[in-house]
């Protein structure tokens, strides 16, 4: 062995390098990566497939598709599009301003120093637990023109000399399907408003009584504009829910009869899976976005403003 070989000085060991860390936004975007696959999978890419189909023609039972350009929307326009405008605006109204009514005021008797309001407000809660389906068939029981409980209670009252078929006349179905809808929806504007009552300063209403103000005076000066932000959410949440409601309608009446009931969402469901025409439903589905996109937007505007305020 050389000299040059035994002084030579040996390299020392590189140090491990430390781990290398994930940074915070890396980390929050693995987090959300699994929900948004999820979100993808589950509602983007059905939404966007039923939309691209407004622009074919295409079956369900058959293979293959058809480019056909707008020509699903014009004959969608030059149909049913109004009457089912029509009706779904019917049926929208009908099921938010009647329990908004019903729910404002119950909120007001629940807001009182009443024996039991605990108790009260968790059984008026049960409706809005029960699915909507069991709330279908419940309504459909009582509004059976044979053993109806609706019938029965009106001939005792002598209010109608013979059973009606409350579900089968175009007359009656739209007002019997709001019913039913407004049994499952005021609970929760009753407790909506009741959380927004809660919120006005009792010293407002006892400076107002000393200075001479009535109950009716005190309630639209005082009550209302306290809860203005909350009854205009209330109202517009549940206006953009009942435009695409689906589950009573169909069970109900199945949009029946004579199309007496059908809304978009009904009319949709029919189109695919019923005449098996996925271009007209897709057609139908779209023009139907474009009005819920305007409540949405509508929606975001107001949320804006009550958080300026």
């Amino acid at each position: 062995m050389t000299t040059s070989q035994i002084d030579a000085p040996q390299e020392s060991p590189a140090p491990p390098r430390a781990p290398r860390r994930l940074g915070d936004g890396a980390f929050a975007v693995l987090l959300v990566l699994p929900g948004l696959a999820l979100l993808a999978a589950v509602v983007l890419y059905p939404l966007v497939a039923a939309l691209v189909a407004a622009f074919f023609e295409q079956s369900l039972v058959l293979p293959g598709r058809t480019f056909v350009g707008l020509a699903n929307i014009q004959e969608v326009l030059a149909g049913d599009f109004w009457r089912l405008l029509w009706q779904t605006m019917v049926f929208t109204l009908g099921t938010t301003i009647v329990p908004f009514v019903i729910g404002f005021g119950l909120a007001l008797a629940l807001n009182t120093r009443i024996r039991g309001a605990k108790a009260l407000r968790g059984l008026m809660l049960i409706p809005w637990l029960v699915p909507g389906v069991v709330v279908s068939f419940l309504w459909m029981w009582i509004f059976n023109a044979n053993y109806g409980v609706m019938n029965a209670l009106l001939q005792s009252l002598g209010l109608i000399d013979e059973p009606q078929a409350w579900l089968a006349q175009p007359g009656t179905a739209m007002a019997a399907v709001i019913v039913a809808k407004t049994w499952q929806s005021f609970p929760w504007m009753m407790v909506m408003l009741l959380a927004g009552l809660q919120t006005v300063p009792r010293e407002l209403h006892e400076a107002a009584e000393m200075d001479g103000a009535g109950t009716v005076r005190r309630f639209f000066s005082i009550t209302v504009p306290h809860l203005k932000g909350i009854i205009g959410l209330v109202l517009l949440l549940e206006f953009i829910w009942n435009f695409q409601h689906f589950d009573i309608i169909y069970v109900l009446t199945g949009g029946g009869p004579a199309g007496s009931t059908q809304t978009f969402a009904t009319a949709v469901y029919e189109t695919a899976f019923k005449g098996f025409d996925l271009g007209m439903a897709g057609a139908l589905g779209l023009l139907w976005m474009v009005i819920l996109m305007a409540l949405v937007v509508v929606y975001v505007r107001f949320s804006e403003k009550g958080e300026e305020r």
